[in-house]
C-alpha cells in the first residue's frame, strides 16, 4: 500500500490529467502574479507577498486540506478496486445500443479521423462538464448529499488543495461519475463510428481541459479574485466566480456550480457575475456545524455521516407523518341503485 500512495502522490504533481500537475501550478502562480501587479497595480514584492501567504496557505483549514488529501489518496487506494470498471460500463452500453439499432448504422464512418476526433473530444468534455455541473448541483440540494459536500464548504481558506477536501463517500460519487462519462462516451461512439475513435490530447490530457487547466483552473481555490469580461462570465465560470460559490453571503448560496462552462448555471437559474473588488468570506453558517470541529478529522469524516442518517431520519419521519395524515382523510364510497327496482 506504501508503494501505491507514493506511485499515486508522484502522478498526482507529474500526471498532466491531474488537477494539481506541477505546470498547471506554475501556470496559475504566472496568471496570479500578473493579474496582481498589471490589473491591481500591485508592486513585485507585495504580489507575491499576497500570493504565498502564510495565513492562507498554513491556516488551521489549509492544514485540514493536506491531511485529507494524504488519508483519502489511502481511502482511494482500498475503495478503487472494489468500483466498477469503466470498460466494464462502455461494453454494456455498446451493447444495450446494438438491441435498439441491430444494424449498427456507422453514420460518420465515412467521416475523415480528424473530424471524428474533434467530435469526440468536444463531445466528451461537454458531456463530462455538464455532468459535473449536475452532480455538484444534487450535492448542494439533496440534504443526504449535503451532509457529506458540507466538507468542502467548511473550508474558510482556499488553496489549490481545497479540491480534495471531500469526503470519501463523495469521492466515489465522482469516481462513479466519471466512470460512467467516459464509459458513455466511448461506448456510443464506438458503436456509431467503429474503431476510429480518438481523444485528441496534450501531453496525454483533453486537449479542452489541458487548456483550462493552464489558463488558472487552480486559481478557482485561491483568494486571487481573477474575474472576467461580464458576457464572457455567462459562458465560463471565473475563478472569481468560483469563489463566489464558496461565500457565506445568502446571497451567493447555490450559485456557480459549474467547472469550465457557465452556461449550465445561466440556463438554470442559478448564475452569479463577480464582482470587481469582492471582499467574500468563506465557509458554512449552519447550526449542525460545530466550530470546533470544522476541521478536525472526526469533523470532516464522521460528522457528515451522523448528519447524513439525521437527514435520513427526517425524511422517513415526513414520510410516515404524510401516510398518517392520508390515512385520515374520509373516504367516500358510492352506491349506485338499478332505478327500475
Amino acid at each position: 500500500m506504501i508503494t501505491d500512495l507514493i506511485t499515486d502522490l508522484l502522478n498526482t504533481f507529474f500526471n498532466p490529467e491531474k488537477r494539481v500537475f506541477v505546470g498547471y501550478l506554475l501556470s496559475a502562480t504566472l496568471l496570479a502574479l500578473s493579474w496582481l501587479m498589471w490589473i491591481e497595480r500591485q508592486g513585485l514584492q507585495a504580489s507575491l507577498k499576497k500570493i504565498f501567504s502564510l495565513s492562507i496557505w498554513w491556516s488551521t483549514s489549509a492544514k485540514a486540506d493536506y491531511k485529507i488529501f494524504f488519508i483519502n489518496k489511502m481511502v482511494l487506494i482500498l475503495l478503487s478496486p472494489l468500483l466498477i470498471t469503466q470498460l466494464t460500463v462502455a461494453t454494456l452500453i455498446f451493447y444495450q445500443w446494438h438491441e435498439w439499432f441491430p444494424s449498427r448504422p456507422q453514420w460518420f464512418v465515412s467521416w475523415p479521423d480528424w473530424l471524428i476526433a474533434v467530435m469526440f473530444t468536444s463531445s466528451y468534455f461537454l458531456l463530462d462538464d455538464f455532468m459535473r455541473f449536475y452532480v455538484h448541483r444534487l450535492l448542494h440540494q439533496w440534504s443526504l448529499l449535503w451532509a457529506f459536500h458540507k466538507v468542502h464548504h467548511t473550508a474558510q481558506t482556499l488553496t489549490p488543495f481545497t479540491v480534495f477536501r471531500t469526503h470519501p463517500v463523495e469521492l466515489v460519487i465522482f469516481s462513479l461519475r466519471s466512470i460512467f462519462v467516459q464509459a458513455l462516451a466511448i461506448g456510443s461512439f464506438v458503436f456509431f463510428v467503429g474503431e476510429k475513435v480518438d481523444l485528441i490530447t496534450v501531453l496525454g490530457a483533453n486537449a479542452i481541459i489541458f487548456v483550462f487547466n493552464l489558463l488558472g483552473s487552480n486559481i478557482r481555490h485561491s483568494h486571487i479574485a481573477i474575474h472576467y469580461w461580464k458576457p464572457l462570465e455567462k459562458i465560463f465560470i471565473s475563478p472569481a466566480q468560483h469563489q463566489i460559490h464558496h461565500s457565506l453571503k445568502a446571497c451567493h448560496h447555490n450559485k456557480n456550480y459549474g467547472v469550465v462552462l457557465a452556461v449550465w448555471d445561466y440556463f438554470t437559474g442559478t448564475h452569479h457575475h463577480s464582482e470587481k473588488n469582492q471582499l467574500l468570506v468563506f465557509g458554512v453558517n449552519e447550526p449542525s456545524v460545530e466550530p470546533d470541529q470544522l476541521h478536525s478529522l472526526w469533523g470532516m469524516y464522521g460528522v457528515p455521516v451522523s448528519a447524513f442518517f439525521v437527514s435520513l431520519n427526517n425524511i422517513v419521519k415526513k414520510m410516515l407523518d404524510f401516510e398518517g395524515k392520508r390515512e385520515k382523510i374520509p373516504r367516500f364510497s358510492f352506491v349506485f341503485s338499478d332505478s327500475n327496482e
